[in-house]
């Protein structure tokens, strides 16, 4: 059976509920993983740039506001993309609704692809990190963030989580969670896995980050005590 990770947010109470967490201030997106992904970017002026798993395109404006030359962001959800149109009004940019597996990607086309939470969903990374390596450009980057290998190790096959304890955490593959009151399908392997899967496709790993906290991204120091515990994400940076 096949899963797009993007169903679940078509489900309107999934995606009402996952709105209204990004709402809070010390979400985890906003704390851990964006200011990540926002040092790994480096200088994107006039960069043209691909965002794969885009969500709403909020992060599009970011990189405009940043000098970006040109966006295209790639979509399933019918929800999310509709949302998308408020962030990309007057910009160069535009979503296109398609799944990140199905899209035809052009060669040689783009400075900068991106991507925030969305590999994970995909069975298939060494043929989507191919595409993504045969559309950059010459020195182009790709950087992406994913939930973190301990995190999707936990998940057991009913979709409940039991524990923290990191078990089979070896055996790559088909994964359920329980979340925001509905059932998502993700694919767990290890940093291994993906080190290795960006070096086949021709890339070179400039940099690994694990979401370290940082006290400054957070109000309550219970919050940031909190977060020190586990790592919520990875990311990784590569260029062709």
């Amino acid at each position: 059976m096949s899963y797009n990770g993007y169903e679940f947010y078509d489900v309107d109470a999934n995606f009402d509920n996952y709105m209204e967490r990004r709402k809070g201030k010390e979400n985890a997106n906003d704390t851990l993983e964006k200011p990540v992904i926002c040092e790994l970017l480096g200088e994107v002026n006039c960069k043209k740039t691909l965002d794969l798993g885009c969500g709403d395109a909020r992060f599009a404006k970011e990189l405009f506001d940043l000098g970006c030359e040109q966006y295209i962001g790639i979509e399933g959800s019918s929800n999310m993309v509709e949302r998308a149109s408020t962030f990309l009004v007057g910009q160069q940019g535009k979503v296109i609704q398609t799944s990140i597996e199905g899209w035809d990607y052009p060669e040689d086309t783009f400075n900068l692809v991106v991507s925030r939470l969305a590999i994970h969903y995909i069975e298939d990374i060494d043929s989507m990190f191919l595409k993504i390596y045969k559309t950059l450009t010459s020195s182009g980057s790709f950087i992406f963030s994913i939930e973190h290998p301990v995190i999707t190790s936990t998940l057991q096959p009913s979709g409940i989580r039991t524990n923290w304890i990191v078990d089979n955490y070896f055996k790559d593959g088909f994964r359920e969670q329980q979340w925001l009151g509905g059932t998502v399908h993700k694919y767990h392997r290890s940093i291994e896995d993906y080190f290795r899967a960006l070096q086949r496709a021709g890339f070179s790993v400039e940099h690994l980050r694990e979401s370290t906290p940082r006290r400054e991204h957070f109000e309550n120091e219970a919050t940031y005590e909190r977060r020190l515990k586990i790592p919520l994400f990875l990311s990784l940076s590569a260029r062709k």
